[in-house]
């Protein structure tokens, strides 16, 4: 009886230990990590304005050159030549996909996109993130609505070429990127 009472002890002093060691990791690292978060909103942001930066220089880069506002609940992102950009979010195939959005001061070009986070298959849904993928919807219009073709068949203003293999991937992030677009320009007229 004496050893089995010892083992239960064992464990709940092993147990507190280790949990006060994770509380106390996790108070540490909670700061830093909120901190990267942030950095890592901002570089994209400069990166679908196609706004130059260091590592080391993403925060005051960013101050100088995006004012932040908020309109109905929704936050923007303004350059100072009147280019937006928004966070879009939705689902994917797979899972959640989330990211960063610029359109030209027409608010019917894209100015950039970038992929924050996906959950689509490595190698066939997950290419979306890839940059030769994004890189296509620069400079196509967003009406009357954006679309994302079969590879190589794009021909229209407002076409990409999908990925070959990740059709379903392509079509979830199409009419996610159709709705978020729509919902962020009635909320900016608004």
């Amino acid at each position: 009886m004496k050893e089995k009472i010892s083992i239960i002890l064992f464990v709940i002093v092993l147990g507190s230990i280790s949990s006060g060691l994770l509380v106390g990791i996790n108070s540490w690292t909670k700061p830093k990590v909120i901190k990267n978060k942030e950095l890592k909103l901002k570089s994209s942001i400069l990166d679908v304005f196609g706004i130059k930066y260091e590592k080391d220089t993403i925060e005051s880069v960013f101050s100088q050159n995006i004012e932040t506002f908020e309109k109905n609940g929704t936050v923007f992102y303004r350059t100072k030549t009147n280019e937006i950009a928004f966070k879009y979010s939705g689902s994917g195939l797979w899972g959640p996909i989330s990211g960063v959005i610029a359109l030209n001061p027409d608010l019917d070009t894209i100015k950039g996109i970038k992929i924050l986070h996906q959950e689509e298959t490595p190698g066939l849904g997950g290419r979306i993130a890839e940059q030769e993928f994004l890189s296509q919807f620069k400079n196509k219009k967003i009406t009357p609505k954006l679309v994302i073709v079969v590879k190589e068949k794009a021909k229209q203003e407002n076409e990409v070429d999908g990925i070959t293999g990740a059709t379903m991937t392509c079509k979830s992030f199409e009419e996610l990127l159709n709705k978020d677009i729509k919902e962020h320009l009635e909320c900016l007229k608004k």
